[in-house]
């Protein structure tokens, strides 16, 4: 469901063999998820290319990320995220709580850049 690697110490997850993030997977996800803030200083990146639609326990599992990576001190940013999806996250607000970039690149860029 997730896949992880790591470049330049930045942990890259992007999901594999699904295009929803949603509430049959959101436990596992959030979980995995947080698990990578037990130390602090994470850097994180969520890749969400192949994803086409968010729910509402999807977006719960994306703040909770954010406020894990805060806590500790960590970073958590969000790229490759779909039209459709881009527009959940400006109708809910979401634009202004998450670092989005269009592409990975941008995204690796942007830490570089702090």
């Amino acid at each position: 469901m997730l896949e992880s690697k790591e470049l330049n110490g930045i942990i890259i997850i992007n999901f594999k063999g699904t295009d929803r993030f949603n509430a049959h997977i959101t436990e596992p996800v959030k979980e995995s998820l947080l698990g990578y803030y037990n130390k602090s200083e994470t850097k994180l990146i969520l890749d969400l290319k192949d994803i086409r639609f968010i729910d509402s326990s999807g977006f719960s599992v994306l703040l909770a990320a954010m406020k894990a990576a805060n806590n500790q001190n960590g970073q958590f940013k969000i790229c490759n995220v779909a039209k459709d999806v881009k527009e959940l996250f400006q109708v809910l607000q979401l634009h202004n709580v998450f670092e989005l970039y269009n592409t990975l690149e941008e995204c690796i860029e942007s830490f570089n850049q702090n």
